[in-house]
């Protein structure tokens, strides 16, 4: 999904650029605040609320993998939803009781295999 301003010169928006971004953002809240972990929670377009697990770039062409913390047991655990759906990301931090934590990726150092 393209946004709405085009500014010349600009590359075309990278929906594994904004997933990264996203994920960044989640680890410099959580390095900053005492909470070893971060609650992320993301409200799509309909109202709903989500408490997310992690995130993913996947399958892409617009689109986003949502992993969710389920409260009641027939809820999905994965969410394929188009990037647009997403009115806003809320962060703050996590209590495993009641605000479950985010699992943010693990970081390849520079002996490891990829």
């Amino acid at each position: 999904m393209s946004p709405d301003l085009w500014v010349p010169g600009a590359a075309e928006p990278s929906l594994d650029d904004f997933v990264a971004r996203v994920l960044q953002a989640i680890e410099r809240y959580t390095v900053s605040h005492t909470a070893e972990r971060t609650h992320v929670e993301v409200e799509l377009g309909d109202g709903q609320r989500l408490m997310l697990r992690s995130l993913s770039g996947e399958p892409g062409y617009g689109f986003l993998t949502l992993a969710v913390h389920r409260q009641e047991a027939d809820d999905p655990e994965l969410l394929i939803v188009p990037v647009g759906a997403i009115r806003q990301i809320s962060l703050g931090p996590a209590d495993e009781t009641r605000r479950p934590g985010f699992a943010l990726p693990e970081k390849k150092g520079p002996g490891s295999a990829a």
